[in-house]
């Protein structure tokens, strides 16, 4: 018969073990799912951007992806109160390369605006911008923009008779197209703010690195936003 104490004493030290093991195991678990946030966004916005190309209200918009020098994904754009509070949600840019043709890896943002007319009672919208103008690309990617400051913007053009449309307001730098409830409607984003979120893009990279270090520069690679950049590539070929 075991003695009550050697029990205890072996029951302790199995314990800690567990307790070792758990703490020698917890920083690999928790290395493992660092960038799970950011490759959730990168997959959302991949199938925001889906949404739009296949919608056929958007023909003006596929027809214009080529034309666009940047794009700008938010796949969740939430209200935070009833037509009194603000809206926010987090999004990816990516960047084109002129003489390729090619699309960067995503460099990661916050998008907030202190009131945003949702409407029909829409609580959460789908949010695509087209970078048209270099100007509107650098101040991107100075790390905190203001649209309708920083650059202009205007409502992009909806509807299925929009295919052969001109571009609507030559001197914007960026269009914005918002979808919410699965319906398009004409909602400005003059006044929301676009922030960099360095944070992010070191976990997702495992370095730290600036939004220009990601969509000019092309230092860093992420083969899981391939996808992603595999479908604007064939957007931009239609």
């Amino acid at each position: 018969m075991v003695p009550r104490a050697a029990a205890t004493f072996g029951h302790r030290l199995v314990v800690l073990l567990l307790v070792l093991v758990m703490m020698a195991i917890a920083p690999i678990a928790k290395a493992s799912d660092t960038d799970r946030e950011q490759r959730d966004l990168v997959d959302q916005a991949r199938m925001t951007l889906d949404n739009f190309m296949a919608d056929p209200n958007m023909t003006w918009f596929r027809d214009h992806v080529k034309d666009a020098k940047g794009v700008f994904i938010v796949p969740q754009f939430l209200k935070a109160a009833f037509f009194v509070g603000g809206a926010g949600g987090s999004g990816v840019f990516l960047g084109k390369d002129e003489k390729t043709g090619e699309w960067s890896e995503p460099a990661f943002f916050t998008m907030g605006a202190g009131s945003f007319g949702f409407q029909f009672g829409a609580q959460a919208s789908e949010v695509v911008l087209l970078v048209l103008t270099q100007r509107g690309v650098d101040s991107l990617l100075s790390g905190t923009f203001k649209l309708g400051a920083d650059g202009s913007v205007a409502v992009g053009p909806v509807g299925a008779g929009m295919a052969g449309a001109t571009t609507p307001n030559l001197s914007a730098d960026l269009l914005s197209f918002v979808r919410a409830k699965g319906l398009f409607a004409g909602v400005s984003l003059e006044g929301a703010v676009l922030a960099a979120r360095d944070e992010w893009s070191r976990d997702y990279y495992g370095r730290p690195v600036s939004p220009r270090d990601i969509v000019i520069r092309r230092e860093v690679k992420n083969p899981h936003s391939e996808h992603l950049r595999a479908l604007l590539l064939k957007a931009g070929e239609k």
